[in-house]
């Protein structure tokens, strides 16, 4: 079995966590993965390198329509150069942008979704984009928004607004699709780890579970951030891995701010149980 196996999400919402795990579990070392080698396992979308054998000059001179034009060629090519499972990254929203698809169906076999709650997500994009929080907030409903690309490294991403976002991916059909809770992961993340490695079919020893589980756990992130960097890392940034919490927001966001969330996001919000259904009903008739 081949394809592309999608780790996606809104960024900031627990996608890399979820690929240094994968690459902890898969490769089996006895100590924890250094970061740098994250992408041996678990590659992400917008790198240059797979959009390469389908570009005809080179990727950073290609404007971002022709990118777009690109984008499914370079999933399905970088599936034919590979005979095994491609577990690969992506903040692209699942639609199309300047008329053509951001994913393709045919490269893909699965899908893991990460949704977490966008009052959370605020907080870690305003530090990773070097917004203010009302910017970010701004930024999260705006269908129109990208990430922008590093020339030589990466290629811009349509991310499109959080709802969208969630909505696109979530309404997924056709290969196997997961969709977790950032929530979860951190309340068990024995439990919704291990289920991924299950129900993937990588293992089903608990101890080597276990052992990626702690391998990628934020205290272990963090320190090794400290110590060798991380490629990842906003220029914005002090650190890529921040907290690892959730609910932060409460000390964090003004009343404003959180009604302005609830109420651009409360029916994406009500489906994964971030607002109380009455309020979300209330809010969407407002």
């Amino acid at each position: 079995m081949s394809g592309i196996l999608w780790l996606a999400s809104y960024p900031k919402s627990g996608n890399t966590w979820m690929r240094v795990f994968l690459a902890n579990l898969i490769l089996n070392e006895p100590e924890p993965l250094p970061l740098r080698r994250i992408n041996e396992v678990c590659s992400s979308e917008p790198n240059e390198v797979w959009f390469k054998p389908v570009a005809s000059k080179p990727v950073s001179e290609l404007s971002d329509k022709k990118i777009a034009a690109l984008r499914t060629k370079a999933q399905e090519q970088a599936v034919r150069l590979n005979k095994n499972i491609i577990p690969m990254k992506t903040h692209s929203f699942c639609g199309k942008d300047y008329g053509y698809p951001t994913i393709s169906v045919k490269a893909t076999m699965g899908v893991i979704y990460i949704v977490r709650d966008p009052r959370d997500v605020v907080l870690s994009a305003a530090d990773h984009y070097g917004l203010t929080v009302d910017q970010a907030i701004e930024m999260m409903n705006d269908k129109t928004t990208r990430g922008r690309g590093l020339p030589g490294n990466t290629v811009y991403e349509r991310m499109s607004s959080w709802s969208e976002h969630v909505k696109s991916w979530t309404s997924w059909k056709h290969t196997p699709l997961q969709v977790l809770r950032y929530e979860d992961m951190l309340a068990d993340p024995i439990g919704v780890f291990g289920g991924v490695a299950r129900k993937l079919g990588i293992t089903n020893d608990d101890a080597r579970i276990e052992q990626a589980v702690a391998f990628s756990s934020f205290k272990t992130l963090q320190k090794q951030e400290a110590e060798t960097g991380f490629i990842e890392k906003s220029v914005n940034s002090q650190r890529f891995f921040r907290s690892g919490r959730s609910g932060g927001w409460r000390d964090k966001l003004s009343a404003g701010q959180v009604a302005a969330i609830e109420r651009d996001h409360a029916v994406q919000m009500r489906r994964f149980g971030y607002l109380p259904p009455e309020l979300a009903q209330q809010q969407k008739v407002s």
